[in-house]
Order: C-alpha cells, then structure tokens, then sequence
C-alpha cells in the first residue's frame, strides 16, 4: 500500500464549498474517526464556513510515534500530508483563498496540522493544534523553509501530556515563529488527553475573526 489515506471517504459539515467564506479541515486523532473530529464542526459553527473532515486508514495516519524516526512512518505520513495537500486545493478551486483555510487537528492529527503547514508554507486562515507538535525524532533540529507570515497558530497542550511532550510542543512554536506564524502557546498544568473549553475559545476566535 503506497498512498492509503488518497481514497479514503471524506465527512462534511456547514457550507459547500463553492460560496463558502472561510474552509476548516480537521484532523482526527489516532483510533478516532473523521466523524468524531467533525463534531467540533458544532462548537465552531458559522454558516459560512465549510467543514472538512477526511478519514484516515485503519483510524490512523501513521502506524508509530510521531517522534520515531520519519522514514518508518512512511508511506502512511506522506499520503496522510498528501490528502490534506488535496484537500486545500479542493478549497482554492472552489474560490477559497488560503488565508481563510484553517487546518486543525487533536493529538496526532494535530501533528499532521502542524507538519503539513510547515512543510507547505503560504499564508493560512489559521492553525489549530491540541496537542500536537511537528514530526520527528526528539534530537532532530527542526528546521523548515519557506514563509508563514500571516498565519496564525494555537498550539495548545497539557503538561504533562501522555503522548506529546510539552518540550517538542514548545520547539515546534519557535519553530513555526521563526518563519514568521503569529504563535500563541497554552499550556495545562495535569490536563489529560482531552481538549478543554477554553482551547475552543482560543480556536473559534482565530476562525471567526477574518469572517
């Protein structure tokens, strides 16, 4: 199996496409469905907004850590990076300009979220990470080119978290900001793996202020 996330169905909530305002794609984390993320489609909710949520093979989009080295995660994280690649340009083909596509994601859909913005800069509506962070090894220098002036990130965990450490949480904030997001971190002190009302504050309000 070379690319299996290309086929895979794909959910939708609020606005087609064609007229919509502002697109938001999200992510599921692992063993979770593209039906359970798109239920954050309600607490998000405008009518102007389009809501995507793909499903990943087997509930996952890659089969190990997102810390383990970046070639045993193949070719499931290159097909994973590849579906939401497709996904934003579904987007632009409908008239949605990139700077009102907000991708987003929970635990490691969160890590694809924010993988996928790094390895194709541009100017996006928004990134939305609970609980994620970019992808690779602990001593891995991460380092990405290109620009992402005007975009804006949450990233957001607990800490301690049980899957994500708080430490590669920050790195990938540094790393997003030095090349040019406008990152804001928040951090919960014995939080578990869980998103909680306040990070939906935070998000909705990147999501709804160029709208």
């Amino acid at each position: 199996m070379t690319d299996p996330h290309t086929n895979m169905p794909l959910a939708y909530a609020g606005h087609d496409l064609n007229g919509a305002r502002c697109a938001v794609i999200l992510l599921n984390g692992r063993g979770s469905s593209e039906e359970d993320i798109l239920g954050l489609a309600e607490t998000f909710y405008d009518e102007r907004i389009a809501f995507l949520a793909p499903q990943a093979a087997n509930r996952t989009w890659y089969p190990y850590s997102f810390l383990a080295p970046v070639e045993e995660n193949e070719p499931w994280l290159p097909s994973a990076i590849e579906r939401v690649e497709s996904l934003i340009d579904s987007c632009v083909a409908a008239g949605i300009q990139r700077s009102s596509i907000v991708v987003c994601g929970f635990s490691q859909g969160a890590c694809l979220a924010t993988e996928f913005i790094a390895r194709h800069p541009a100017h996006y509506g928004a990134l939305i990470a609970f609980t994620g962070g970019l992808v690779g090894p602990s001593d891995l220098e991460l380092q990405h080119e290109g620009s992402l002036t005007g975009t804006r990130a949450l990233l957001s965990s607990g800490d301690p978290d049980s899957h994500v450490s708080r430490s590669r949480v920050e790195a990938s904030a540094r790393e997003l900001g030095r090349m040019g997001a406008r990152v804001e971190l928040m951090r919960y002190a014995g939080r578990p793996h869980t998103i909680v009302d306040k990070e939906l504050e935070a998000a909705r309000s990147l999501i709804f202020s160029p709208l």
